[in-house]
């Protein structure tokens, strides 16, 4: 009874913390409702910026408008043109029309998108005049455009579509003949090249083998570049893509590059002679980071900064030979330059900016958009132009962050128990009482092979600021295996599974609470995919330093997770460089399933139901054999039509929620390791609809 009485009062109290210790903090509802910027393109003539705006589906805030569209799901997107002479922003596409592909017409008088609207059968492209106007339906296939690329003289588009549907096969569908051939009989992405004034007739297939990704037409209009893989399965695009230039007019081959392992997209200068790429230095290179050049005449690309201790995030051309590119440098961004031959690299502004994800230039390379974030603030527009100091922020998409309180986050460097430098961010507790130790959540990112900046760290599954403002401290290691610094040290991991990479994350845990600032006693993990490895391996082998565990879409035992993935040769290529049938007995110590038995970390478990990626049989099998065991309260949560991390409003809420009220239990004052775990559902306080508001609601649901 004792112990029931004190999980009845935890609960109480994690109900009461948003009202209470939250009140001027970030809180989940804060999260739910959390606007950002998606994708910046610079006009031509960089006078203008094309962005979209996500609007989350916030279950405590409906606009009446879209009442019925923010019921759950995905973001909506909303389109705007920012003068920046004018310094005003416009809607072009309102957030009730579903479309993609943003791109400018080389002559900067209207972007170009593809939609379906009004008796459109399909995805057709369309251009809306940027003076004003209807959009205008440019091009119609029988099937959805996906990607596509305007000839530089406007007549024609090169385009990516699937073939249509069998409909023999339909027929037998129809007749209840449902049985599916695993991984057989796929549909690839076709190449076709229309005639913007013909609509549906006359369209032309080009004869490419395998399954087309990307395209991008040349400046002189002479060639496509085209990215392509063998088949469309994930595995493939990952691993075995390449980049070949093609006859826009029967498809024939004129290049094939040479290139290996993970490929980005393709970037044509402006006279139309090289194409620059993202890639990386061999196949065990475990991220594009690396800036590739080929002349059309070369078969082999030219790497540029292969020496280079940081990551290339995105590329452009400044002129016919210089590029620009953002580069991701341990945690800090910067904007640099560099001669396709190599030479004369120089860095444009100071790495203490806000950290720069994407990058959109003009014609001329002298007007740069960006999307990038920063500690105070999630991602926002920002634009520059030649010789300017640094970025300028154009957007304020969330206002009301300036009225919260946040913990003070910084960048932590220590030392690793074998002497290598490690680096992390670290964001302290709102309100922080100088000499008081803290509860601290560990958040360990995915991959390996990615990394954290000091940006923006707070979402629904990444505790941040939301922790900060109940009074823990967050802390985000790039343990070795991130990239960042180069890809000697984003291979350290490679082979090693649960070894040094993880020793790395205790290490940071020590130098926290050497500082004075974390109570070893009260240190949580979490983390999703790689991370949520990471987590698996906290509550089980690592169990004596964590005293809560929230793993999402994680792994738990490496011989079936490479039986059941759908990335077996990154896994083997990037991973585990070896196969399972070579080394059974490092996979098998490589999961977090062997040490059940020393496991007496409380652990919430969370997975999508249909995750290909990790399949959900890891959490059921991690689950399955706690609880057999029977020494240690674990819960395991499943999310149905979720994959590989939750996309719908509602499924993020609830695992913001739930993550949040796990560590509330097990990590404050005393020691709730023997706890049960708090109760099955959560009270997610939705706001009560008036009855007017619920008729208005079921009509829409009828209609």
């Amino acid at each position: 009874m004792r112990i029931l009485r004190r999980s009845l009062c935890a609960w109480s109290l994690a109900l009461c913390a948003p009202l209470m210790a939250q009140a001027d903090g970030i809180t989940p509802q804060d999260i739910a409702g959390l606007n950002y910027i998606g994708s910046a393109q610079m006009s031509p003539d960089g006078t203008k910026i094309a962005y979209t705006v996500a609007y989350p589906r916030n279950p405590y805030e409906e606009p009446a408008e879209y009442a019925a569209k923010f019921k759950d799901g995905t973001a909506l997107t909303e389109l705007r043109v920012y003068d920046i002479a004018g310094e005003s922003s416009k809607v072009y596409l309102s957030r009730e029309t579903s479309f993609g592909g943003i791109g400018w017409t080389h002559d900067g008088s209207a972007l170009t998108f593809t939609a379906k609207r009004g008796d459109d059968k399909h995805r057709c492209l369309y251009r809306l005049p940027i003076d004003g106007g209807e959009a205008q339906r440019m091009l119609a296939h029988e099937t959805d455009i996906g990607g596509y690329s305007l000839s530089p003289d406007g007549s024609h588009v090169a385009f990516i579509a699937r073939p249509e549907e069998d409909k023999a096969k339909e027929k037998l569908e129809k007749k209840g003949f449902k049985a599916e051939i695993f991984e057989e009989g796929l549909r690839h992405n076709q190449l076709w090249v229309g005639k913007i004034a013909e609509g549906m007739n006359k369209h032309r297939k080009l004869e490419v083998e395998g399954h087309v990704l990307a395209v991008a037409w040349s400046p002189a209009g002479d060639c496509l570049a085209v990215r392509r893989s063998p088949q469309p399965l994930i595995d493939d695009q990952y691993m075995a893509s390449e980049m070949i230039l093609v006859n826009p007019e029967d498809g024939a081959v004129k290049q094939k590059f040479e290139t290996q392992g993970k490929l980005g997209g393709g970037y044509w200068s402006p006279d139309g002679k090289h194409l620059a790429m993202l890639g990386v230095v061999d196949i065990h290179d475990p991220a594009e980071g690396r800036i590739l050049v080929a002349s059309v005449d070369q078969a082999k690309p030219t790497a540029l900064l292969v020496d280079y201790e940081g990551h290339v995030q995105s590329i452009g051309w400044q002129g016919n030979d210089t590029l620009m590119f953002i580069g991701h440098e341990g945690c800090e961004s910067t904007l640099a330059e560099i001669k396709i031959d190599g030479s004369n690299m120089k860095r444009l502004f100071a790495a203490d900016k806000p950290i720069l994800g994407s990058m959109d230039l003009s014609k001329d390379g002298q007007h740069a958009a960006f999307v990038a974030d920063a500690p105070t603030h999630y991602r926002e527009l920002f634009v520059m132009k030649h010789g300017d100091a640094a970025p300028r922020r154009l957007t304020n998409t969330n206002p009301w962050l300036a009225e919260r309180d946040m913990g003070k986050q910084d960048i932590v460097r220590y030392t690793a128990r074998d002497g290598l430098e490690i680096e992390g961010i670290l964001i302290r507790p709102v309100n922080e009482d100088p000499g008081k130790r803290y509860p601290l959540i560990v958040g360990v990112h995915g991959g390996p092979e990615a990394h954290e900046s000091n940006g923006w760290l707070t979402a629904y599954s990444r505790p941040g600021q939301m922790a900060a403002a109940k009074g823990y401290a967050v802390f985000y290691p790039n343990y070795r295996g991130s990239t960042g610094r180069g890809v000697a040290f984003s291979m350290l991991s490679q082979g090693r599974y649960g070894q040094e990479e993880f020793d790395d994350v205790v290490d940071g845990v020590r130098h926290l609470v050497s500082i004075g600032l974390v109570d070893e006693k009260r240190v949580g993990i979490t983390g999703g995919s790689y991370g949520g490895y990471a987590s698996a391996w906290g509550a089980t082998k690592l169990t004596d330093v964590y005293a809560a565990s929230v793993m999402f879409v994680g792994i738990s035992e490496q011989i079936s997770k490479f039986g059941t993935t759908d990335i077996p040769n990154e896994m083997h290529l990037v991973h585990a460089r070896c196969w399972p049938w070579e080394k059974w007995d490092m996979y098998r110590d490589a999961s977090p399933v062997t040490y059940v038995e020393r496991a007496r970390t409380p652990i919430l478990i969370m997975h999508g139901k249909e995750d290909t990626r990790v399949h959900p049989s890891q959490s059921m099998t991690l689950y399955r054999y706690l609880k057999t065991y029977g020494k240690v309260p674990v819960r395991l949560v499943l999310y149905p039509g979720e994959g590989h991390g939750n996309r719908k409003a509602a499924a993020r809420l609830d695992y913001c929620l739930r993550m949040l009220r796990w560590f509330d239990h097990y990590l404050q004052e005393g020691d709730h390791r023997s706890d049960d775990p708090p109760p099955m559902d959560v009270e997610y306080n939705l706001p009560e609809k008036k009855k007017d508001d619920a008729k208005n609601e079921d009509a829409a649901d009828e209609k």
